[in-house]
């Protein structure tokens, strides 16, 4: 442990550092733009070292770039320590694991495919702390009302100095992020009329997550907050028509939720969602949210009825189906 870092950050409040497996020359510069790539595993301090997340579960490795807002920032100092393909474990103290659930409910909707934003970008739901209800993960709940400290255990596989990777999207500084959304969002309209939903998707995806991470650096329900919110969640609501084509219908349920629950004045959210229950059966839901939309934007009629329609003629094919269904049994 001669090395200052090492002896420094044993020195920082609440962290403790083993190194279980030595990595390989010097530690490496870590400086704004940097790209490091790892594995990690997140363990309660109980007597099994319970296991809350695992990157190698998930089976790919985590990526943050330094200094890009990344929401644990005490992750980029424990990293900063290490060499490459060293593996080593941090016990840190409640004030450095807070915010930990917070990080890990996006980690993991982003493993689980369901979050429009890719590994490095945890920043859904980090604005609207204050707006907590549930994180829909009961250890991470758990966690939330109560934090404890926990081990961080890190494998360090590559760190890569800006000029060494092609900056992707979300690498980019946020006057370049900003420039690069209304782009995307015509890519995204595009390829959506063209009938090719999943690339179109994919471009939308990329302008909400450049918006994301512009928008975690302004304060909450401000002005240039509500601005990008604004701009976000028009692309969820076109992310959200590509996946009703693509017949995801309940993941449109979660991310029109998402954004009713912020913003319940959206028409065009009740809209869509209504659309997806009606696909899935959900009769009372879908006419709620018919008849929200005409409460919100009575010029969209001719629309809600056409699907009030579409849900009645569906509502009685299920009826025939299940009758045909019961008469075999009885």
């Amino acid at each position: 442990m001669s090395d200052m870092q090492d002896a420094l950050l044993l020195g920082s409040e609440g962290i403790r550092k083993t190194i279980l497996h030595g990595g390989a020359g010097d530690i490496p510069k870590f400086c704004t733009g940097t790209k490091v790539t790892f594995h990690f595993r997140t363990q309660l301090c109980d007597d099994e070292r319970t296991a809350i997340d695992d990157s190698k579960v998930v089976g790919t490795p985590m990526e943050i770039v330094i200094g890009n807002m990344f929401k644990l920032d005490i992750w980029e100092t424990l990293l900063a320590s290490m060499r490459v393909g060293e593996v080593a474990e941090f016990w840190c103290d409640t004030i450095h694991t807070g915010v930990y659930p917070l990080v890990a409910k996006s980690m993991r909707r982003i493993a689980e495919g369901k979050d429009p934003v890719e590994w490095q970008m945890h920043t859904c739901g980090m604005a609207n702390m204050f707006a907590y209800h549930s994180l829909g993960y009961e250890d991470l709940d758990e966690l939330m009302k109560d934090p404890k400290p926990l081990y961080f255990v890190f494998e360090l596989i590559r760190v890569q100095q800006p000029n060494e990777y092609n900056r992707e999207s979300w690498a980019l500084n946020d006057e370049e992020r900003l420039k690069v959304v209304p782009v995307l969002h015509g890519q995204g309209n595009k390829l959506f009329k063209q009938g090719h939903y999943p690339e179109a998707a994919q471009k939308y995806k990329e302008a909400i997550i450049c918006l994301k991470n512009v928008q975690t650096k302004e304060k909450a329900w401000e002005a240039p907050w509500l601005k990008l919110e604004k701009m976000s969640n028009t692309l969820t609501l076109n992310y959200c028509q590509c996946l009703l084509r693509m017949e995801e219908y309940y993941e449109v349920i979660e991310h029109t939720s998402d954004i009713i629950n912020q913003h319940p004045g959206v028409a065009k959210a009740y809209y869509l969602r209504g659309k997806a229950h009606k696909e899935v059966w959900n009769e009372a839901e879908a006419r709620q949210d018919f008849s929200r939309v005409l409460e919100l934007d009575p010029g969209m009629k001719k629309s809600v009825n056409k699907e009030l329609a579409m849900l009645n003629i569906r509502m009685e094919e299920k009826n025939q189906e299940d009758k045909q269904k019961y008469k075999g049994m009885f």
